[in-house]
């Protein structure tokens, strides 16, 4: 192989290249049509419905093929609510004093969040921050505890963040360079569990719900490998949900409830995955 070839040269132009041309084109009625535009560089054309199977395509691609590039090879999942504030934080979602009584009860999952992450980051920092990294969903609240716990050691961490109907930013704890932004939440949701080491949920709402009961899904029928999963919040979870009941009733079987383990606090969770992995 030649040094051009080793460098990735080709003798056909890349996609750059030629979109530097197209700007160095003359200015007239032709050149300034929709239609003249390079497919790919024509937001118009990309977001038209018919391109939903390859926008589809570019969202699971674009994720895949950066954190390859970076070398992470798995990590562990923080699913939980955006509401919950952090200790002596203001509980902005409360919307009577019963939620705002217990938004603030449960802000203690904030700082066990943010320890949690502290963990796995600092079992990540033995493997070059290649194993191990924490992933969340990017947002505020519990996803935010999460990041910063992992940027409280130095650590990197990945927000998956995704477009809602009222625009949330991601928190400023994610990693820049791994600070992603979805439109499709399939695709998302793949991405979450695609290197999955171990799943944290913490007390959330309709969307955590959602993660949690969908990676049920996988390991039950094993489209996923088994790996902890941690409900963090036992009091919480027993009232939220009772997989012991749905057994009784003959609607999963008897033992799959057993896939996932209760804790109250950080060094439980992460005595669990230890034990898993034999760390």
């Amino acid at each position: 192989m030649n040094p051009m070839e080793k460098a990735g040269w080709t003798p056909l132009p890349h996609s750059d290249e030629d979109l530097e041309r197209a700007k160095s084109a003359p200015d007239t009625p032709q050149t300034r049509a929709a239609t003249y535009r390079l497919a790919w560089n024509d937001e118009e054309f990309m977001t038209r419905r018919e391109l939903r199977p390859v926008r589809l395509q570019l969202e699971l691609l674009k994720p895949e093929m950066i954190l390859a590039e970076r070398g992470i090879r798995s990590t562990v999942i923080l699913f939980g609510g955006a509401r919950i504030p952090e200790p002596g934080g203001d509980a902005w979602a409360a919307k009577n004093e019963t939620q705002k009584r217990n938004l603030e009860e449960n802000s203690k999952y904030y700082e066990e969040a943010r320890k949690f992450a502290r963990l796995c980051s600092q079992q990540s920092a033995t493997t070059y921050f290649r194993e191990f990294v924490v992933v969340t969903g990017g947002g505020p609240g519990v996803m935010e505890a999460g990041n910063r716990g992992a940027d409280d050691v130095g650590a990197p961490s990945i927000g998956l963040n995704i477009v809602l109907p009222h625009e949330q930013a991601p928190n400023v704890y994610v990693t820049p360079e791994l600070c992603f932004n979805f439109h499709y939440f399939a695709i998302r949701k793949m991405h979450f569990v695609m290197r999955a080491k171990a799943v944290a949920v913490f007390p959330g709402g309709f969307g955590t719900m959602d993660e949690f009961f969908e990676t049920l899904t996988l390991i039950q029928t094993g489209r996923m490998e088994r790996v902890p999963v941690i409900l963090f919040g036992t009091s919480f979870w027993r009232r939220a949900i009772d997989l012991d009941f749905l057994a009784e009733q003959g609607t999963i079987s008897p033992g799959d409830q057993d896939i996932i383990d209760f804790v109250d606090t950080a060094d439980e969770a992460w005595e669990i995955i230890k034990k898993f992995y034999r760390l």
